[in-house]
Parts: structure tokens; C-alpha cells; sequence
């Protein structure tokens, strides 16, 4: 078969490739010499959204008709990765305010799109989102929180658990049950101020990882709001909840990649450096081999993960698939390559000095949030039953 000198399907674009560049830069600059101490207060960095703001890295996938940065998924997978590859609390904050305003682009009209998205474009705001409850994690469409209808009003009652950057952001996307009988047809998307009179927060949760950025449950005791803040119509919530996931789960795949090749970075690092028997232990085999399957099973992920931005990107309808697909292998690989670091660091492995104990424990999450991998495979498993996998036959 002759080569075609045009094909350049597994190049990145010039444009994005610069765009890897400068992020990659202010991660190194601005945030990997604050990556330990964010971890070890707990606080979250606000030093670090204005460095990302000032960029426009912060919510790049905004539209520019928004003041956005109009960055493709792809753009947005590349920001995350990189940033994740230095700090995996930091990374939450471009991730979040994705998975907060994609139901306001997949679902909402124009009049919900113009009042909230320029001022998380401009830095202003940032967009949390909240689907899990107490009782309904990966079974979210058993929901308890209600929204009653009130005259030209709604008002919404329950709580919503596990809300990424709760308390730091001052817009949150949260799905309700407007109609119960209808189960998840009944579902509804609507826009919860941060200041709405009944809208409250629980105690900071005390994590094993990602501890920059807060997760706390959220309580909505009669909150009453306007019917403009619906996003799209009654009963399209858990539609334009999970069309976001397919969208957003791509980049927590991309947090993964990044924790994994920040984890091998300084591991290679450290086994050139770290000398046993007389010599430096990278000039072990056994060492070699590990780091070897590492460099393999993180570039296997990128390939896929960049590949489901694109699928998503191009709204085929094999975007759930990949979206799943992307999201649990790259989580499984960030699992297993940032525990073999800590393994070959050994003791210093174990300890803070080293940032590979950190990279481990923010991986971790990345197997549980936007649906465990338990659910990503059955995610996976019934697009391949039903022929919409787009996989090569």
C-alpha cells in the first residue's frame, strides 16, 4: 500500500502541541513547587487557579462566543494530563469546571449558556457537579433529591455527596427528580447558586488523596429558584447527565495518564541515581523491565485516551464506549504504574520525601469517580452487545 504523506491521524496538530508546550511550562513553573505543600494542608490553591485563569487553562473547553478559549476535548485532555503530571489536586480544577458546565452545553438553551459560562471564561466562578447522593452512587438514577414545582418557581430538597471543589465554587449543576414515577425520565438538570437561601455544606471529608481540592456533601433544604435555571427541559436531566460523562470522563483518563507519567518521570530519575551493589539501579534488568512495562502501558493509555476525545470530539455514538473505555484502562494503568514506582523508590517510596506516595494516592481515585470501573465495564460490555462500540470488527 502506498504511504500518503498527508496522513496524520495519530499527530498531534501544531496547535496543540504548542498548547502542551505552555502548559506543561506553567505546571513546572507555577505548580509543581506548591505540588507537596497543597497536599500536605489540604488547602485549595487559589494561587494556582489564578496562574490557570490568567492562562485561560482554567475551563478551556468554554466556547469563545463566551469569552471561552474554545479548546476541543482533546485541548482540555491535554491540559489535564499535564497538569495532573505535576499535581493531581491542581488538575481538579480544570476537570471540575468541565464536568460543571458541560450539562449547560450538551443541554441547556442559549439563555442559561450566556448568563453562567463567561463568568467561569473570565475566572470569576467555577462549576461543580452534583449527581451522587448518600444511597445513590453508582446506582445515581435512584436518586432522593426532589425538585416540586412552585408557580414560576422550584424548589429542590436532599443532598448530594462526593462534590468535587464544594464550597470553593459558586455554581453547581445538580440533578434532581422532578416527576419519582418516572425514574430516571424523571430526572431534571438545574443551576444551584452557592448562595441560595437553604443551600449549605458538610464538614470537609478527610481523604486519601486529591486533598487540595475539598469534597464535601452538599444539603438543599427548600431551596427556592427561578424556572430559567433549568437546563434544558423537564425530564432531560439523566440525558444530559450521562451525554456529559461521555464527555468528561475522558479527561479523568487524562488526570490518570498525567499521575502515571508524573509517577515514572521521577522514578527514572531516582534509578539513575540510586546506587545498590556498586552501581546505579537502573542498570538492573529487573528495574529496567518495570520501567519498561510502565513506558509501555502509559503510552497505551494516551493513544486512547486521545483517541476518545476525538470519538467525543465528533459526537459519534461509539463516544460512550470510548469515554468508558479510555477513563477505566487509563485509571487501572495510573493504579498499577504508580504503586511499581513507590516500589522502586522502596523505603524512600514510602515516605513523603519522595512525590511517588502522593502520585499513588491520587491515583487511586481515578478507579472510583465518574463511575467505578465496575461500572465502566458494564458500561463497555453493553455497548459491545448493542453495537455501538465502534470497535475495529
Amino acid at each position: 500500500m502506498a504511504q500518503n504523506p498527508d496522513f496524520d491521524a495519530f499527530q498531534l496538530s501544531e496547535e496543540h502541541v504548542e498548547l502542551r508546550s505552555a502548559i506543561r511550562q506553567l505546571a513546572l513553573d507555577k505548580i509543581a513547587p506548591r505540588a507537596a505543600e497543597i497536599d500536605d494542608t489540604g488547602e485549595f490553591p487559589w494561587d494556582v487557579y489564578e496562574a490557570l485563569a490568567a492562562s485561560g487553562f482554567h475551563a478551556i473547553s468554554i466556547p469563545d462566543q463566551y469569552g471561552g478559549s474554545d479548546g476541543d476535548n482533546l485541548a482540555a485532555c491535554i491540559v489535564v494530563e499535564e497538569v495532573a503530571r505535576v499535581c493531581g489536586s491542581s488538575s481538579l480544577i480544570p476537570a471540575v469546571n468541565k464536568l460543571g458546565t458541560t450539562p449547560l452545553l450538551v443541554g441547556g438553551g442559549e439563555e442559561v449558556k450566556a448568563r453562567y459560562l463567561p463568568e467561569v471564561a473570565s475566572g470569576k466562578a467555577m462549576f461543580s457537579y452534583a449527581l451522587s447522593e448518600p444511597g445513590a452512587g453508582s446506582d445515581a438514577a435512584s436518586m432522593k433529591t426532589t425538585a416540586v414545582r412552585d408557580g414560576d418557581d422550584w424548589v429542590l430538597n436532599g443532598s448530594k455527596m462526593w462534590i468535587t471543589n464544594a464550597g470553593i465554587s459558586t455554581y453547581y449543576t445538580v440533578m434532581a427528580s422532578t416527576n419519582p414515577d418516572l425514574g430516571s425520565r424523571g430526572i431534571s438538570a438545574f443551576v444551584i447558586h452557592a448562595d441560595d437561601p437553604g443551600f449549605s455544606l458538610g464538614a470537609p471529608e478527610r481523604k486519601l488523596g486529591i486533598k487540595g481540592s475539598p469534597t464535601r456533601q452538599i444539603f438543599l433544604d427548600n431551596v427556592r429558584i427561578p424556572a430559567d435555571r433549568m437546563v434544558g427541559d423537564e425530564g432531560t436531566g439523566w440525558v444530559t447527565a450521562m451525554k456529559a460523562l461521555d464527555v468528561t470522563r475522558v479527561c479523568i483518563g487524562a488526570q490518570a495518564v498525567g499521575l502515571a507519567q508524573g509517577a515514572l518521570d521521577a522514578a527514572i530519575g531516582y534509578a539513575k541515581e540510586r546506587e545498590q551493589f556498586g552501581k546505579p539501579i537502573a542498570d538492573f534488568q529487573g528495574v529496567q523491565f518495570m520501567l519498561a512495562d510502565m513506558a509501555m502501558q502509559i503510552e497505551a493509555a494516551r493513544q486512547l485516551v486521545y483517541h476518545a476525545a476525538a470519538v467525543s470530539e465528533r459526537g459519534e455514538t461509539s463516544a460512550t464506549y470510548f469515554g468508558a473505555a479510555a477513563k477505566c484502562f487509563a485509571s487501572d494503568v495510573a493504579m498499577k504504574v504508580t504503586t511499581d514506582c513507590v516500589q522502586i523508590f522502596g523505603g524512600y517510596g514510602y515516605v513523603k520525601d519522595y512525590p511517588v506516595e502522593r502520585f499513588m494516592r491520587d491515583a487511586k481515585i481515578t478507579q472510583i469517580y465518574e463511575g467505578t470501573n465496575q461500572i465502566q465495564r458494564i458500561v463497555i460490555a453493553r455497548a459491545l452487545m448493542n453495537g455501538t462500540s465502534g470497535a475495529a470488527k
